[in-house]
This record gives C-alpha cells, structure tokens and sequence, in this order.
C-alpha cells in the first residue's frame, strides 16, 4: 500500500507541476511563434550579432508544458526572460553554421544569417544567447529587449504561397514533435517524385529505435518548392545551379558537405506549416547531406546510402549527437583534450567512474573497452585514401557507391568477431578524434553505415528529446 500511494503522490505532483507550466505559458505567451531573425559575424576568435527582423513564424507548434531546456545540449542557449521579474520563460540549445564556420579557424570575416523561434509573448522579454567558454560552461555573449507591441515588430502572419501536404499527422502540434520536410532541386514536373522521397525517408526513419516505438508522438508535413531546373549546386566537379532554398554541396570546402546559407528563404518556407525540426531534401545522387542540432538536417535522395544518411544526419540536428567517426577528411589532428564534450553520445573518459552513461553497461566490461582499434584505423584509412582518389577522378557514383559497400562488408567481418559488440562501453576514437574520445558502442549508424541501428546511449538522448515535445 505504501508503495501505491508514493506512486499516486508522484503522479499527482506531476499533474499539478504540467498544470502550473501550462497555466505559464498561458500567462506569458500567445499561441503563435516569434521568429527573430539575425546577423551572426565575426572571425575564429570574435562574434557579433545584429538584428535583421522580428515577425510572427505562425502557430506556436511546440510544447506549452516544456518550455524550459534541462538537456543542456548545443554549442549556443538562448534564454528568454521576463523583463518584469527577470524570471526564465523559455529556453533551448541550438547550434549554427557560425559556429561551424568559427570552429575552421578562418583568419577572414563571415557573416551568416539565423533565426530564433519561441513562443510569442505578451509583455517585453529579454533575448540572451549564451555560448560555452573553453570549459564547456555557458557564457552570455549578446542580449536585446524585444517589446511585442514595438513597430520594428512584425505580427503579420506570413501567406505562403506555397503548396503543402501532410504525410503523418498524429494529433495536436504542442503535444507531438513536429517535423517539416522541403525539397530543393524539384521541378514541377517532379513534384511527384518529391512526394515519393518524402514518403520513403520518413518511413525509414520511423523503422529505427527509438523512432520506431515513438512513431504515434510525431506530425511530419511537407511543402513543395519547384525549381526551374533538376538538381542543386555542385562546385567541386563545376555543376552550378540555383534554386528556391540554395541548397549547395561544398560547405566549408568539404564535397559531400550539403548546406544553404540562404536562412531566411528557408524559414519563409517552413512557416508554411507548424514546425520543430527541419528536413530538406536533396533532389540529387552524389554522396552528401548534412545535419546542424536545431536547424536543419539536409540528404541527397537518390543516393545508395540516402535513408542511411537520412537517419545519421536527424541524429545531429534532433539531439544534438556527435559524429563517432574520425578517420575521414573533416577529422582533427590528435590534441590533448581537457574538456569533457558537452555531446551526449561521446566522452573524454576524464573521470571513467563517473561515465556519462555508465548505468548502460554490464559489470565487468573493461573501461576503456577493447575493440581492435588498430586493424580498424588501417582499413579506414586506406579506404578514405581510395575515396578522395575517385572524387578527384569525377567517376561515376555508382564507383562510390561500390567502395562503400565493401567497406561496408569488411568492417562487419572486423566487428563480428569483437567480444564486446552487443555491449555499451567506451570504445576509443570518436568526434573526428582518433585518440582520446571514447563512444558508448562497437559500432552506431554515428560511426559507420554498417546498420540501421543507433547505440544505446544515442537512442536515450533521442528518447529525451521526444520527450520534451509530447508531454
């Protein structure tokens, strides 16, 4: 009996707690959504920002019982506060092309445009984004007062011009998370095309743990945007287009990397529709996509390896979790690393007793976990080598596509034997560090193509996530 009451005394706590939440969003917001847009600028070593515009995105698609971010994840927070009684009304990681851009060590100027989305609220709130010092600790860096009723604010709600169709609408926006999928590089004539790849990708991803068992607290719709021409942009081998949502391979001079950096068409576009996250799809086959935590994920549709990518790139802007991969181009050479990174799938393994996910791993499974390491890198190495020998040979994609698949091949070999492969660990190399980052498993759709399948401790930072938008 004693047991039944603490159960129903911690249900109704919970109750009253999502009951006084709601009555605070009701208290301080609208239901519709702020967008502020602005400039980030700066060099590797200093930042800047400058406001563009503030205007109404449209219906408030997000939690109204959630409204502050506990995960602490992304490079950046923004925290909204009530100018009145100071008190914190809402808040979110996020990450940003700046910060990518900053990270390259680019001794020249960059300017990139962005955009902040939160609740609409009643009375003057107070703006800050925070950005973590050398310590991973979160530091303001920039603030601004925004009164609503302001004249350089916009309420005017935005007439998209653009078609939209629902593909997964499981109930209201404020209890699912609410995914929008645009495409660039579609005609009109290949609208159904489009809808076809909307149709595919999204029914992979919710073939995949945790997605899978999640599938009922999620709405995914999608807007059309015909291009005068099939494809996007493509420097490296010299096929340049432009299209609706810019959308370009090449970002940050990496070939398969796909971006745009056109941030204000794109959010003009997703407000089309209510929205959390952010897919676009990529009407091409060459190799590439893209994923930045609570902006957008990007994929090349027709590729071999298109759902794989799909998958892997939601798993970074969804929640926020690092590449487990190192021996590729984008990898960093070996520094001593200080820091525990703040990413929720990685470690620095610093204080191993303490191992961010060690509640997930067996008694008496060696930490650091042992993996043939060596043999791997070998491989890997050699493969990455063949790899920029055929891009520079602009062959044919099916050429890539074969390389990938006996990569593919061959590391399985290499894991199957492993005694640890079905066990949480901390397995060295991750992060595009060959040494000194540890990941939670053998193998991850974050590390390698090898499966469908994300690690235990990436399938609970997902879970987490989900969580913060259906309750």
């Amino acid at each position: 009996m004693k047991k039944i009451s603490i159960l129903f005394l911690a249900l109704g706590m919970s109750f009253l707690l999502r009951a006084q939440q709601n009555d605070d969003y009701t208290k301080y917001f609208t239901g519709e959504t702020m967008r502020v847009d602005y400039f980030h600028t700066g060099t590797a070593t200093e930042e800047h920002f400058s406001l563009d515009r503030i205007l109404n995105d449209g219906v408030w698609a997000g939690s109204k019982t959630v409204l502050l971010d506990r995960l602490n994840r992304g490079l950046y927070f923004v925290k909204i506060t009530d100018t009145l009684t100071n008190s914190l009304l809402y808040s979110r990681g996020f990450a940003s092309i700046f910060g990518e851009w900053q990270s390259i060590g680019d001794p020249d100027w960059g300017t990139f445009h962005e955009s902040l989305r939160f609740p609409w609220p009643k009375l003057p709130v107070k703006l800050t984004i925070e950005k973590r010092d050398a310590k991973n600790n979160f530091v303001a860096i920039w603030s601004t007062v925004i009164d609503p009723t302001s004249r350089i604010v916009n309420p005017s709600v935005l007439s998209s011009p653009y078609k939209t169709f629902p593909y997964i609408v499981n109930g209201n926006s404020d209890k699912h998370v609410d995914i929008v999928i645009l495409g660039d590089g579609y005609t009109a004539a290949e609208m159904p095309k489009f809808h076809k790849d909307v149709a595919a990708l999204t029914d992979e991803l919710f073939t995949v743990e945790p997605f899978k068992s999640r599938k009922a607290d999620f709405n995914v719709r999608a807007v059309e945007t015909p291009s005068a021409g099939s494809g996007v942009n493509k420097p490296h081998p010299g096929v340049f287009s432009r299209t609706p949502l810019s959308l370009s391979y090449g970002a940050f001079d990496s070939e398969r990397y796909a971006l745009s950096y056109d941030n204000r068409s794109i959010r003009d576009v997703a407000a089309s529709v209510p929205y959390d996250y952010m897919f676009i799809l990529i009407n091409e086959r060459t190799y590439g996509g893209g994923g930045i935590f609570n902006l957008y994920s990007t994929v090349a549709a027709d590729n071999k390896f298109s759902r794989y990518i799909f998958v892997h790139e939601f798993g970074h802007s969804f929640a926020a979790l690092a590449d487990e991969y190192y021996t590729s181009d984008v990898a960093y050479q070996s520094i001593a690393i200080t820091v525990e990174p703040w990413e929720p799938n990685v470690t620095a393994l610093l204080d191993p007793a303490g191992l961010k996910w060690k509640d997930l791993v067996k008694p008496g499974t060696p930490i650091p976990t042992p993996w043939g390491k060596t043999e791997f890198d070998n491989f890997s190495y050699g493969i990455q080598k063949e790899r920029r020998a055929l891009r520079a040979a602009n062959v044919p994609e099916t050429e890539m596509e074969n390389l990938f698949e006996r990569e593919k091949k061959i590391s399985l070999e290499m894991f199957d034997s492993n005694k640890y492969k079905e066990d949480a660990g901390a397995f060295e190399g991750g992060n595009y560090f060959q040494f000194g980052i540890y990941r939670s498993a053998l193998d991850c759709i974050m590390f390698t193509r090898n499966r469908q399948a994300f690690c235990p401790a990436c399938t609970r930072a997902i879970s987490e996530v989900i969580d913060m938008y259906s309750k």
